[in-house]
């Protein structure tokens, strides 16, 4: 790939690349010439950077320029695997399909993109990049960032946490953009944050920090399936939202498993509505507990079908969305008395269910958050939830004087 002198165009012709995936027993090998020009990959304001956002329930993938517009994308669901082949196999899947709908083709010489930026859910090595993510069983201390540099060998690869992802992606074109000290929060199929502290990127000692979820909010609560009690994500997570909710009792109706409102729509998948991938990731369902799960024909008991039985008065219901967003709240308010932030912005599925979650998160925060700078502290929707870990994670890559990597 030739760079058309200072202009950010690069051109590529006559590129033939021989890329070869294998999935479990299955090995595809494709050989594809590829005649293009692709506008805006060069320097300055016009690089772009290639992102991918691995969640327990879903991947998602983005071209994303220097000014944080998402040029292209793609969306899969996670594979129901413990091969961590075919989870790899669908995440460069989900990479070149995102490059595609760029207009950039399956295949190329990539040299003009600025680099690919990840984000995982953790714990991982960092920032070596092997990643044990607690909702994704089929990798353990998989080499994750030397896998993707040896898929993409042209360009440099960054891999940090999801939900940190999220903070930078919130800080650098989101709600946070005017925020010094910003806490991003994730519910979803797990429960995540990010920090930002003083303008920067907080990385902790091992690149762990803002593993919310793991903050202890009841000392009797359930195991969690990190190891711990009573974690913020044992109770207030879309799985084990659902799982109170169905040992309470609690069982969906027919019609709540297949139409209504956007919130509910989003609680499902556990992640933000898919927009025009949505049919892709048909069948995510980060709640899914027992009946219909398995696609047996019965009402699937998931975050979807929990948020419109609430809507519709469903007591029990209306109590599991009301216990997690109680959680939540706790532990957003020992946040804010810890961190001295200015803004606390929540994303993920699960956070969109509705007001019944919302009402009881901020009650809690409002009750717990005793010192006056703690309860100056905004706490907010994510401003854009479908888009800003891709952001984010594009941002490793394209602002690392904002985001500073090590390594």
């Amino acid at each position: 790939m030739a760079a058309d002198g200072n202009t950010g165009t690069y051109r590529v012709t006559s590129s033939t690349e021989r890329v070869t995936v294998t999935s479990g027993p299955v090995t595809t090998t494709t050989t594809t010439r590829v005649t293009m020009t692709a506008e805006g990959l060069g320097a300055g304001r016009h690089r772009a950077a290639l992102a991918l956002d691995i969640g327990g329930t879903k991947l998602a993938a983005g071209v994303v320029d220097a000014t944080g517009s998402v040029l292209g994308r793609a969306r899969r669901p996670m594979p129901k695997t413990l091969d961590p082949e075919v989870t790899f196999a669908a995440a460069v899947d989900c990479l070149h399909a995102a490059l595609g709908d760029a207009g950039l083709g399956g295949r190329y010489d990539y040299a003009g993109l600025a680099g690919l930026g990840v984000g995982c859910g953790g714990p991982m090595q960092w920032p070596s990049g092997e990643v044990s993510p607690l909702n994704i069983p089929s990798w353990r201390d998989f080499p994750l960032r030397a896998r993707l540099r040896d898929a993409f060998g042209e360009i440099g690869v960054l891999v940090h946490n999801d939900a940190v992802a999220l903070a930078v992606g919130e800080h650098w074109t989101g709600t946070g953009r005017d925020a010094r000290n910003l806490l991003a929060l994730t519910v979803s199929t797990g429960v995540g944050g990010g920090l930002i502290l003083d303008g920067r990127l907080f990385h902790g000692r091992s690149g762990n920090a803002g593993h919310v979820g793991h903050l202890v909010v009841d000392p009797a609560g359930p195991d969690c399936v990190c190891g711990g009690v009573g974690c913020l994500e044992a109770i207030a997570s879309g799985p084990r939202t659902v799982a109170w909710a169905l040992d309470e009792g609690w069982r969906p109706e027919p019609a709540a498993s297949g139409s209504a409102a956007p919130g509910a729509s989003a609680a499902a998948t556990g992640d933000p509505p898919a927009g025009p991938d949505s049919a892709e990731a048909g069948g995510a369902r980060a709640g899914a507990v027992g009946s219909g799960a398995e696609g047996d024909g019965k009402p699937a008991a998931d975050g979807y079908a929990l948020a419109a039985s609430a809507a519709a008065g469903d007591k029990i219901a209306r109590a599991a969305l009301t216990r997690a967003g109680d959680a939540v709240g706790v532990g957003l308010a020992s946040c804010a008395a810890t961190f001295d932030l200015d803004l606390i912005t929540v994303a993920g599925g699960f956070s969109q269910s509705g007001p019944i979650f919302w009402d009881a998160l901020r009650a809690a925060f409002d009750r717990h958050a005793g010192m006056e700078f703690a309860r100056a502290v905004r706490v907010e929707p994510s401003s854009a939830p479908a888009d800003v870990a891709l952001r984010g994670a594009a941002a490793f890559i394209l602002a690392p004087d904002r985001y500073a990597w090590v390594g």
